[in-house]
């Protein structure tokens, strides 16, 4: 087992990585910004060191400032959390030449699944099914309405090197698609460094689900169900629990088997996330795969009682996994809300500043994951989620009670979060019967408009 391991990244993920390590008995090392001097992680940590300004790119995106922290404090290997560096198979390399284990997946699963066209390709090579489209980068405007006019309006048009959203559109006719092309091409290159783009059919009436993998170095790889991620603004997820409400037992068998499939076939390791939209009928088709550890992996670990931050860690330091498939059950119900300093009644605008009254809900069935604290002040700079208030019932419905009931409880003054907002989702009958399908928060804000 690692002795020391340093944690690439901030904010609530990082605290949770450095509890993972202390129940361990690993050393931890925290890197931040200036911006984070303050911040819950490096606090809880073991040591800490500053890696440069508030910018992202100057700081938690700054590789040769984390190797240098990593080889002055002697770590054995570093956990990139999510987002920033985790799915970077350039930093990956690097770990890898530096003699430091990168506590995820091989920079080979980085790179392939990291481009989403040849994701898709592996996919479908590995006999799991895919949304018709494009099999290979559509290199124009004009390939582009080729492609269109093959599969069939509406289509959507997605990155290569995308993800959350950034450089997709959904178009329902050629001037759409001719104008959303440059767009999305120019917001690719943005986000990603790269503008290459790709379509694919555009499917309403669904939902998107998610099964979440684990994997050794030796071979063993196993699926802890479902988690269903269709509550979402804009591609960005809001609230996920686990089980799915529309997933039956013998549908969670097969899609668990499916995205093993996708492991086996890339020989995968450590913690990941194969991701299938499935339609009315209950057929599904993958989405992409997520090669780090998710932002709503709680509600896995509360639902099977499987620590997998632990599992990541001891896969990375070569530990066969401690569980098999059989001893996976699923036991109750769990949600997860990510609580969100933003103003949902004014445009969703950030709300970042300095909190000066703080009250974590608690009780029976409650977790909360989080890096904020009384006197906390935060930042402008860095995505805007400061807490995953997550609540575990016998049923659904006793999740849904305990999480309207936390929602009420939450306080951060004079802070503006999306907690109200959504508690007024839980609250909502549609959400209640379960039924609803990705585009339900557009509904739900069209109701309230009326």
């Amino acid at each position: 087992m690692f002795e020391k391991i340093l944690i690439a990244n901030r904010g609530e993920i990082a605290v949770r990585v450095i509890r993972a390590c202390k129940d361990l008995g690993i050393k931890t090392v925290a890197v931040y910004s200036e911006a984070d001097e303050d911040c819950l992680h490096v606090k809880f940590a073991d040591e800490a060191l500053c890696i440069g300004p508030a910018s992202s790119k100057l700081s938690y995106l700054n590789i040769p400032a984390i190797i240098s922290a990593a080889e002055i404090t002697d770590v054995e290997a570093i956990h990139p959390g999510y987002g920033f560096l985790a799915e970077d198979y350039h930093f990956a390399e690097i770990c890898k030449s530096c003699q430091i284990e990168f506590i995820g997946p091989d920079s080979e699963h980085l790179k392939l699944m990291g481009d989403k066209l040849e994701a898709r390709l592996s996919a479908k090579k590995a006999g799991v099914p895919i949304i018709p489209g494009s099999t290979h980068t559509v290199e124009n405007k004009e390939e582009a309405l080729k492609v269109a006019k093959k599969i069939g309006y509406p289509v959507v048009i997605k990155a290569v090197g995308g993800g959350g959203g950034k450089g997709m559109r959904i178009c329902h006719n050629d001037v759409r698609l001719v104008s959303a092309y440059i767009t999305a091409q120019r917001e690719a290159e943005e986000a990603f460094g790269n503008k290459a783009l790709y379509i694919e059919k555009f499917m309403s009436n669904v939902r998107h689900i998610e099964i979440q993998v684990m994997a050794d170095k030796h071979g063993n790889a196993i699926h802890l169900g479902e988690r269903d991620c269709t509550i979402q603004r804009r591609f960005q997820k809001l609230i996920e629990e686990s089980p799915s409400p529309v997933v039956t037992p013998k549908m969670r068998k097969k899609l668990g088997e499916t995205a093993l499939k996708l492991v086996k076939a890339i020989n995968y390791h450590s913690a990941g996330t194969v991701e299938f939209i499935m339609d009315e009928k209950g057929k599904f088709y993958f989405l992409e795969m997520n090669t780090r550890i998710q932002v709503e992996h709680p509600v896995t670990e509360m639902v099977t009682g499987i620590n997998l931050l632990n599992e990541q860690i001891k896969s990375a330091a070569g530990e066969k996994l401690s569980i098999s498939q059989s001893d996976v059950k699923i036991k109750g119900w769990a949600l997860e809300c990510r609580i969100n300093a933003e103003d949902p009644y004014n445009g969703f605008l950030p709300s970042p500043g300095k909190i000066e009254q703080i009250y974590l809900p608690g009780g029976y069935g409650v977790r909360v994951d989080t890096h904020v604290y009384s006197g906390y002040s935060i930042p402008p700079f860095y995505d805007s989620l400061i807490a995953k208030l997550i609540t575990h019932g016998e049923t659904r419905e006793e999740a849904i009670s305990v999480m309207r009931r936390s929602l009420d409880e939450l306080l951060l003054m004079p802070i503006k979060t999306t907690a109200s907002f959504l508690n007024e989702i839980v609250a909502d009958d549609r959400f209640a019967k379960g039924t609803y399908f990705t585009d339900f928060i557009e509904r739900f804000l069209q109701k309230e408009e009326k």
